[in-house]
């Protein structure tokens, strides 16, 4: 006899409290693996498949791409040990929701029910129980489109119905952060058409409907005759394009907040001959193997410095009101992508030689441009290098990313007058800025933290004497 197990959003680690589903990899009908993806979803940190632990046929899916849906919601139901046949009759049952059934050709022999085990890599199948709470799917109401003066809320029942669900019968709503939005914005969902299948009110709705009940209303008072135009210019204007800070973009939004809020952040910088570095660069290269990156020998500078100055490497503990010095560098670096500014980590920056830097680079860059970076890939940085030269731009005073302590910026290296060797000569001059959080150190040793790193640039050779 089948029987239909749920599968509920996992953890995805690292804090991470909700996804969006991209893309559904399986419909309504189709046979799955154990261990099969079934949907693409992006969290706040990186865009991930996600496999389910079940072998059998799909019944159910719960939320349509675009949806937002948080950790411990269901994402769909399996029927394992049941024909195709089975699992069609099971989608069509009362309480499903999501797509419809799909075509039950596409197998006649019986799925085992089996079950893999297995904690989903890189994320978990398991999560802190104050965050997996079950949320029960409820049918769609019918939504009638002429009034009903028997069926009709009063003006008090209706203003109830923001706290408590209207009893005449289920708000066609799966998301618990859709309701939440509504309560908090004191948005009846009864009043809210929706746009998802059999009328599922999607978080998109709830922000439609809140964007139009708060646009400014057109003044009562007529406007004078020669200069109709301005006041629904206006309005327009205020209106505007409203865009969700979620996702990706929220997520920065909320750290580049804190940092300002939290971090009493400086910033130094100073100009550095880079013609030396960049003959060196061009001098391994010619050598043959594999061929090192600017930015590689960049973060071997960084760590080398970082070694000189430890009071660098460390994050500040609010609680306890202590500075943390951290054993390791796991250095940051910014890399701009379709989705937006990300920082993946490299870890043990401080061990690695240049090859080795340079093939991680190349590596994190690369998933970064895919989307698939993991939450591991990109947390538990201790510094950051910011490259914003390939902007072409020479300088900049960049937020620190919380909780780390400083971020050295690198602007772009073009040939300037420079004066070397008592004489005016064309170098290669690049501008160097240093941001650092004013608590874990004061200027002096901020100074010679870029101090020692315009050195290195301006003469490699330095790095020969670094123990």
């Amino acid at each position: 006899m089948a029987q239909v197990l749920e599968f509920k959003l996992p953890d995805l680690g690292e804090g991470l409290t909700e996804a969006e589903i991209v893309r559904w990899l399986v419909a309504v009908g189709d046979v799955v693996a154990i261990d099969q993806p079934v949907v693409e979803v992006e969290t706040a940190k990186a865009m991930v498949e996600v496999p389910c632990p079940y072998g059998g046929v799909v019944t159910a899916r719960f939320g349509e791409e675009g949806t937002e849906l948080p950790v411990g919601a269901p994402l769909l139901t399996v029927a394992v040990g049941a024909s195709a046949a089975a699992g069609t009759a099971a989608a069509s049952a009362p309480e499903t929701a999501g797509a419809a059934s799909g075509s039950a050709s596409s197998a006649d022999s019986a799925v085992s029910s089996e079950y893999s085990g297995n904690v989903l890599v890189g994320y978990g199948t398991a999560g802190p129980a104050a965050r997996r709470r079950r949320i029960r799917p409820q049918a769609p109401a019918v939504v009638n489109p002429t009034p009903n003066a028997t069926a009709g809320p009063t003006p008090t029942a209706r203003a109830t119905a923001v706290a408590v669900p209207a009893p005449e019968g289920p708000v066609p709503v799966i998301s618990p952060l859709v309701r939440k939005l509504a309560r908090d914005r004191g948005l009846d969902l009864r009043e809210v058409r929706g746009s998802g299948p059999e009328g599922l009110i999607l978080r998109a709705d709830v922000e439609r409907a809140l964007t139009a009940r708060e646009a400014p209303a057109a003044p009562v008072a007529p406007a004078p005759p020669a200069a109709p135009a301005p006041p629904a210019a206006a309005s327009v204007a205020a209106v505007g394009e409203r865009i969700p800070l979620r996702g990706l973009r929220g997520a920065v939004a909320d750290k580049l907040s804190r940092s300002r809020t939290e971090i009493p952040d400086a910033t130094c910088w100073v100009d550095a001959d880079a013609t030396e570095l960049m003959a060196a660069r061009a001098a391994m290269n010619a050598a043959g193997g594999p061929k090192i990156s600017l930015l590689a020998l960049l973060a071997r500078i960084c760590a080398h410095a970082l070694a000189r100055f430890p009071e660098l490497n460390a994050t500040v503990d609010t609680a306890t009101r202590e500075i943390v010095r951290l054993p390791s560098v796991h250095l940051g670096f910014a890399a701009q992508t379709p989705r937006g500014l990300v920082v993946p980590v490299v870890r043990d920056a401080g061990t690695r030689t240049a090859e080795s830097l340079t093939e991680e680079f190349a590596r994190l860059t690369e998933s970064a441009r895919q989307g698939t970076l993991t939450p591991a890939d990109l947390t538990g940085g201790t510094f950051t290098l910011n490259n914003y030269g390939v902007f072409g731009v020479d300088g900049s005073t960049p937020i620190i990313n919380h909780p780390e302590a400083a971020m050295l910026g690198v602007g772009r290296i073009i040939p300037k007058p420079w004066v070397h060797q008592g004489e005016l000569a064309v170098r290669q001059v690049v501008q160097l800025s240093f941001t650092f959080d004013h608590r874990v150190c004061d200027g002096g040793t901020a100074g010679g933290f870029l101090r020692y790193v315009a050195d290195c640039v301006e003469q490699p050779a330095v790095l020969l004497r670094t123990v």
